[in-house]
């Protein structure tokens, strides 16, 4: 598995929430869709699960299909990047001439252009968020008249619906970096972490056919929720990996089943 680096560059420019810029992007434009071809797109779990949902297959076959795992430098954790066409331009797979066909579902990295967010690219955590743009040679749409603050740019693209979605992920990442590199997961911890992340479908799987309902003390309500909502269960899946690799949280492990385990596991060993 490659480890993936932050190798863009951009202009050392740190842009708050209420920095403004001048940008649009449409068809009239000669660079339309260059912007979506050579690059490395990281996928987000609410990205895999907008995709997956608009393409009506399963996690596991979009994960199969079109991504790409990486171990993000410093974290030691496994992500995915969007698995680009074997053509001269290493084209984005849903890119046309005419545009995006999944425009709607598109992931977070697409929505933000000609912006970056940097708890997405590896930078040290801020006390507010801080944001720059990625300023291609090619893209005339900074030539248009169109001004925007950043705010208005996040909400006008949707993409503050997604940062609050992958809010509590973003995080986990963002902590995981500051945890000394010589400190190293276990292969275990690591799938764990690429399921509940990225596999919406299997995580699923885990909890409701595994001993985990056994193992885990976790409420009736709860155990509702996330049965009936993918959201619900991916926001479960997240609050569970930050007690896999923090112990924080309201997880808690019955013992009386853990017991159990580890005498069934004893006897087999």
């Amino acid at each position: 598995m490659d480890v993936l680096r932050n190798s863009a560059k951009i202009p050392p420019v740190q842009l708050t929430a209420n920095s403004t810029f001048k940008f649009a992007c449409h068809k009239g434009l000669s660079c339309f869709t260059r912007c979506c071809r050579g690059i490395n797109i990281t996928l987000t779990p609410y990205d895999i699960i907008r995709l997956k949902n608009r393409m009506q297959i399963t996690s596991d076959e979009f994960l199969a299909i079109y991504t790409v795992p990486h171990l993000l430098e410093k974290t030691d954790l496994p992500v995915v990047t969007l698995k680009m066409m074997d053509d001269e331009d290493k084209s984005c797979p849903f890119v046309r001439e005419e545009g995006c066909i999944v425009y709607e579902d598109r992931p977070t990295t697409c929505r933000y252009y000609p912006l970056g967010v940097g708890s997405l690219s590896h930078k040290e955590q801020q006390t507010e968020g801080f944001y720059f743009f990625v300023q291609e040679d090619h893209c005339r749409g900074f030539e248009e008249d169109r001004e925007w603050t950043v705010d208005e740019w996040r909400r006008d693209q949707g993409v503050d619906i997604y940062d609050a979605v992958n809010a509590e992920w973003t995080d986990l990442i963002v902590r995981k970096r500051s945890i000394p590199s010589n400190i190293r997961l276990t292969q275990k911890t690591k799938n764990m972490f690429f399921t509940a992340s990225y596999n919406i479908d299997q995580f699923r799987r885990f909890v409701f056919e595994s001993s985990f309902l056994d193992l885990y003390d976790v409420d009736k309500k709860t155990v509702e929720r996330i049965q009936a909502d993918e959201l619900e269960l991916l926001e479960f899946g997240f609050q569970w990996l930050r007690w896999l690799l923090f112990k924080e949280g309201d997880f808690h492990i019955n013992e009386a089943a853990a017991a159990s385990r580890r005498k069934k596991t004893d006897s087999k060993g």
